[in-house]
């Protein structure tokens, strides 16, 4: 096939996000997404060391959100959220940003709020993916936001949090392929659900998704390639991620 299953699973952060998660859910998911190789798991802060240390000799990345989920959060904040996440293990940082001041026009704050988060990334040697929530923005706030990005020289610029209301959409993902430099990857988040979509996406440029259907679209992918199932115990995710 023109995927193969890894360029596929490696295309997924596994997102353990939901507030209602307890200890054994959030055990599970990162099970599955050891058992499905998926390129990182996006968890909550507070058990981002916890998921570190799983995932140490993995292929699979420790990843949290700053700012999450409505990006309303101090710079200040942001940045220390950013320097505990550091010192835990993360290695991708999902960040929101200030959706109030990207529409009041305020863009020298967005810029230094991205800019704060960007540099204690970058300074500790890890990359980060800025989420716009395009569902509240119009196409030229979005367009603003990947031109900053790309100055700024972020590793991804993101959809959606998955809590807004609504998630990626085609539209979206070829406006931000459009104006983001090929240096700056595409990140979609809320709505890719099925093997298809997610084929779909990739043919657009996007390189990664945040989901929380990932069993069902990785055994789709198996399927694909008369690949066996993989055998692992249930992983109820409430997440519409």
């Amino acid at each position: 096939m023109k995927h193969s299953y890894s360029d596929l699973a490696k295309m997924i952060d596994h997102s353990l996000l939901h507030p209602t998660m307890d200890t054994a859910t959030l055990e599970a998911g990162i099970d599955l997404a050891l058992a499905y190789d998926v390129a990182s798991v996006c968890i909550m802060p507070y058990y981002l060391k916890r998921c570190a240390e799983r995932l140490a000799g993995s292929t699979v990345q420790a990843s949290t959100t700053i700012g999450f989920p409505h990006g309303g959060h101090t710079t200040a904040i942001k940045v220390a959220e950013t320097l505990q996440a550091a010192k835990d293990g993360c290695q991708e940082f999902d960040m929101v940003v200030n959706i109030s001041k990207v529409l009041s026009g305020d863009w020298d704050y967005v810029r230094g709020d991205i800019a704060a988060v960007t540099e204690a990334v970058h300074d500790a040697g890890q990359k980060v993916k800025v989420i716009f929530e395009n569902c509240y923005l119009a196409d030229s706030h979005k367009i603003r936001l990947c031109e900053i990005c790309g100055e700024l020289g972020v590793d991804w610029v993101k959809t959606s949090t998955g809590y807004g209301t609504g998630g990626a959409t085609i539209d979206d993902l070829i406006l931000m392929r459009k104006h983001s430099p090929d240096n700056v990857q595409v990140k979609a988040a809320g709505g890719v659900r099925d093997a298809e979509t997610l084929i779909k996406v990739r043919e657009l440029g996007v390189s990664r998704v945040g989901a929380s259907r990932t069993k069902e679209m990785l055994d789709e992918v198996r399927q694909m390639h008369a690949m066996e199932p993989i055998e692992i115990g249930d992983t109820p995710n409430p997440s519409g991620y």
